[in-house]
């Protein structure tokens, strides 16, 4: 049975067996392969992509000119709203890199405003589809037959849409129902132009952006290069599907699945898998209609995600609404593997030790964590790191400050952390970027939960279900360790003994802030 392997459904309509699966036979060298090419595509050349630039710049500011002659005139909200579609419309048409942008922004609700959070949530799976002619002419290319020796049927109209590919529902001509991932035709070359443009202005950036440094615009290309190039084989992908299924079913998860890959129908371009049904995140009324608490669903979700990257080293890499539903007897089906985050294992420890000191509020070795991330310069002064964050000093609600003091107080820390060598690491972008899809999901399914006892809760299932590897890893005794959230009050800017604050309560402190540093830059 392959679910004594991989986290799969019960009764699938076929087993996969890894070592008779054509496709892998050559999935190492198609990765190093595609690693070879992404760092071809992200070396900067000596002359801009000036094409490129012209037309990215065309389509934005159009959607911002549009804007300004209609909407912008209008109430708070239908402006926003108008210049929300706009945004997204100049996104659909800029292609790949642009649409994984947004879908990354349609994750942060609660972060971004609600109207370009909305309208950004199309790119998940509402982006124009190619011609069912289109689709034809790929699938039978690559599966070197006519449709009809392949499908017995195949829906014209496709389930979803977004950047790389679209989804057909079909049914094999031996019975089985599945999905049919279709790459778009001209994908490649538009990604491979988007990326070159990227790596020769994310240098740029650094030295004339304030703070760009810190948001590492070069990681950013480089991971984007990689995990592109990678998306564009479905035979990696498929591959990706089956390490994620087998870190969750090593994990002893039965609340997150994996659709299986078909053992044969797995090419370049097209990837034929097992059809699952489900709720969509934002169906929170049907879900509790059908018995399903959406929260403690996502709950889980997110200690999966956790695990896999701190104890696996793997984990999805591009979690948001349209990569995932909620199945009708409470789990979570995971879709689209083609961004994967991978850890080596120095990082791993490094990021493990990160997580576990920061629940006893160890500052000092969280900043050797950061260091050893790559967070942080090899020779970063620790202790003028410390006095920076001012980590003896009582908190500041940052919430009562003035807007022109509080821009100080960020620039102070954020110039400081710069002077250390500070910036995000390629690995861990990845990472971040999911954790903006949880904070989303939570201000829609559960506002009111309770952050700071969420933190404890998922803190005590490390403590007691990877108590011993935790200690071989780091040597941290998880099982014996006093919780101090002092540190995590302090970077909420929470002063005194604060027991609890909900997402909604969270919120809130965010547009207060928010409304504060646009005073106080139109003060300044």
């Amino acid at each position: 049975m392959d679910r004594e392997q991989f986290a799969f459904s019960e009764s699938g309509p076929w087993q996969v067996d890894p070592s008779a699966l054509a496709w892998r036979a050559e999935v190492g060298r198609l990765r190093e392969a595609s690693r070879m090419r992404a760092a071809d595509l992200g070396r900067r050349r000596a002359l801009p992509p000036v094409a490129r630039f012209a037309q990215a710049a065309r389509a934005l500011l159009g959607a911002l000119l549009g804007w300004s002659v209609g909407e912008r005139r209008r109430a708070g909200e239908k402006s926003r709203a108008g210049l929300s579609r706009r945004l997204r419309l100049a996104f659909e048409r800029l292609g790949p890199a642009y649409i994984k942008l947004g879908q990354i922004v349609s994750s942060g609700r609660g972060i971004f405003p609600d109207e370009l959070v909305a309208e950004f949530g199309k790119l998940r799976d509402q982006v124009p589809p190619e011609s069912f002619a289109v689709v034809r002419r790929v699938v039978e290319a690559d599966l070197g037959r006519p449709l009809g020796d392949v499908f017995s049927e195949f829906e014209e109209t496709c389930l979803a849409s977004a950047s790389i590919a679209q989804v057909h529902a079909a049914t094999l001509c031996t019975g089985e129902r599945v999905v049919v991932k279709v790459q778009r035709p001209a994908v490649g070359a538009t990604v491979e132009s988007d990326v070159r443009a990227m790596a020769w202005i994310a240098p740029w950036l650094v030295g004339r952006l304030p703070y760009a440094a810190l948001a590492n615009p070069p990681a950013l290309v480089e991971l984007f290069a990689e995990t592109i190039t990678e998306e564009l084989d479905f035979r990696l992908e498929a591959e990706n599907m089956l390490d994620i299924a087998r870190v969750l079913r090593e994990a002893g998860h039965a609340t997150v699945i994996v659709p299986r890959p078909h053992p044969t129908l797995v090419t370049p371009r097209v990837l034929v898998m097992e059809r699952l049904h489900g709720f969509k995140i934002e169906e929170v009324e049907q879900m509790r209609a059908a018995g399903i608490q959406p929260y403690d669903v996502l709950r889980a979700l997110l200690i999966t995600f956790i695990e896999g990257a701190v104890i696996y080293g793997v984990f999805h890499g591009d979690l948001h609404g349209g990569n995932l539903f909620i199945t009708h007897d409470s789990r979570v089906a995971l879709l689209d593997f083609g961004m994967t985050g991978r850890m080596d294992e120095r990082q791993r420890r490094a990021f493990l030790r990160l997580m576990m000191t920061g629940m006893v509020n160890d500052v000092r070795a969280q900043l050797e964590a950061f260091r050893d991330l790559g967070a942080l310069s090899a020779d970063a002064d620790l202790d003028a790191v410390m006095s920076l964050l001012r980590v003896e000093e009582p908190v500041r609600d940052p919430t009562k400050m003035q807007g022109d003091e509080l821009i100080r107080e960020i620039q102070t820390v954020l110039r400081g952390l710069l002077a250390h060598g500070a910036r995000v690491p390629k690995h861990l972008l990845f990472y971040i970027k999911n954790m903006v899809f949880f904070d989303g999901a939570i201000a829609q399914l559960a506002p009111d939960l309770d952050i700071l006892g969420e933190v404890v809760r998922v803190y005590g299932y490390f403590a007691t279900t990877h108590a011993e590897q935790i200690a071989r890893d780091i040597g941290f005794d998880a099982t014996h360790a006093e919780v101090d959230l002092s540190g995590m009050r302090r970077q909420l800017g929470l002063e005194g003994e604060v027991s609890a604050l909900s997402h909604r309560e969270l919120i809130d402190r965010r547009r207060i802030l928010d409304q504060k540093l646009q005073s106080g830059a139109r003060r300044g």
